[in-house]
């Protein structure tokens, strides 16, 4: 506990005290209970415990969450009113820095100097400030764009199971923005295990990515209070880089799952029935609340990248469904392809967009995404024939149909800059436009002679 608080305990008087603990779930007797979300504090051998008021059971009763681990924390422990929801620190400095929930410094680095703070419990902004997704926000990945384009200000969720490249190509969604778009990036680490954040912290650092970077972790082993609000705190930066600096946000949440999972905890924990399949009845109005709050203003845009786990490949899902039906664009990361060798192991038939359309895209973009698309699907229902009679059973058109899907799939491999240091091979970022025209030669024939192997894990067939 810091000297500050010690003598604020001292001088301020206790609103309650605790009356019992359920693992991270306290209950605290009150004669006046405090708002919902309020933030309460109690100290304990110079240790202090953060918590948020979550129910109130009757007039002189309250259950709140802890926001730290529960030992040490025992009957009769005076409890203090904080007299604010939970809020973080936030300046322009906060750029580069790696936090925890509560905006406190998680590098070894001095905490952020700042007298300005910002509720994580914010609500979004007046529908009339807010302005509609719109455009192809450009990555220079060239399955992306051309298959499953993200939109300006709008929502993607990245599905996919470990080891099939999520985080690289997290990454190079960020090197993107930084260096195509001039904007920021905030990373909300949900239920993160310790291993994966730190070495996702220090690929940041050698990719160049980090400077234009703010990352926070909730990690595994935390209280369930701190996985449910790391999300909405991640959120709190990204809305104050929008306002403030009126930049791009890019803001990256791994794993929205996990968000889930502590809501279902906390609400288990709180005594409430459970809903389908074992989940809150909050479920929907729980992802509602994070989702709403990521949008475009006149001031900046807020584009968002989530990750989400598939509880045994189930797309049906409540969890899944719920937030499957905030998305603007679905990319789906497919262990088949990355058997491959195919990356980034986007699955080009079943990744989609809501930006796929004629009006939105113009015709070439549509004709030709439509082109490459129907030729991947033609390979993969002849994929089994080819494999038992071989491709000589096929008709011309079939034959030369293959072909060029061969080259195409190969053709949207892409080297990325974010692991140059690793592969050896120099990262390609390639314009949109040059996407288009590639992949328009290939559909024409004009690539028929070429042997695969030269499509292969390179930019655009003009470099």
């Amino acid at each position: 506990m810091s000297k500050d608080n010690a003598m604020q305990d001292a001088k301020s008087t206790a609103i309650g005290y605790i009356t019992e603990v359920h693992g991270p779930v306290v209950v605290i007797a009150c004669q006046q209970p405090p708002r919902i979300n309020q933030t309460l504090r109690a100290s304990i051998d110079h240790v202090t415990y953060l918590f948020e008021v979550h129910q109130h059971i009757d007039q002189q009763h309250i259950r709140a969450i802890t926001l730290h681990q529960t030992a040490g924390l025992q009957r009769g422990t005076p409890v203090y009113d904080t007299g604010a929801p939970l809020h973080v620190p936030v300046t322009p400095d906060c750029l580069g820095r790696l936090l925890n929930v509560f905006g406190e410094p998680l590098d070894d680095l001095p905490p952020l100097s700042t007298e300005q703070y910002r509720n994580v419990h914010s609500r979004p902004g007046p529908l009339k400030d807010a302005i509609a997704a719109s455009g192809i926000l450009e990555t220079g990945i060239k399955v992306i764009d051309l298959l499953c384009p993200f939109i300006k200000g709008g929502k993607t969720g990245l599905f996919g199971g470990a080891g099939v490249g999520k985080t690289v190509l997290v990454m190079e969604f960020m090197h993107a923005i930084a260096t195509l778009h001039q904007g920021v990036s905030v990373f909300a680490g949900v239920g993160e295990r310790t291993r994966e954040g730190h070495e996702l912290w220090h690929e940041m650092q050698d990719a160049g990515v980090m400077p234009q970077t703010l990352m926070m972790f909730g990690q595994m082993d935390e209280s369930p209070g701190v996985r449910f609000r790391v999300g909405l705190s991640a959120l709190s930066y990204a809305e104050y880089l929008r306002d403030s600096l009126h930049k791009e946000v890019l803001f990256v949440m791994d794993n929205v799952f996990r968000f889930v999972q502590a809501g279902s905890e906390i609400s288990s924990l709180l005594g409430r029935m459970p809903a389908t399949v074992g989940y809150q009845p909050t479920l929907i109005s729980e992802v509602a609340e994070m989702q709403d709050r990521i949008q475009s203003t006149r001031d900046g845009a807020i584009t968002s990248v989530q990750a989400v786990y598939v509880p045994a490949d189930d797309m049906t899902d409540p969890a899944v469904s719920a937030i499957l039906s905030h998305l603007d664009t679905t990319v789906i990361l497919s262990r088949a392809q990355a058997g491959k060798g195919i990356y980034p192991a986007v699955d080009p038939l079943q990744s989609n967009s809501k930006l796929m359309d004629r009006h939105t895209l113009g015709s070439r973009h549509y004709d030709i995404a439509e082109g490459v698309r129907g030729h991947l699907a033609r390979y993969h229902e002849l994929e089994d024939i080819i494999t038992m009679l071989g491709i000589e059973e096929l008709s011309a058109k079939d034959r030369r149909i293959i072909m060029q899907a061969r080259k195409l799939q190969r053709y949207l491999t892409q080297p990325f800059r974010v692991i140059t240091a690793r592969t050896g091979i120099e990262g390609m970022s390639v314009p949109l436009t040059q996407t288009l025209d590639d992949c328009e030669g290939f559909l024409l024939g004009r690539f028929d002679d070429l042997p695969e192997e030269s499509c292969y894990m390179r930019g655009s067939m003009s470099g």
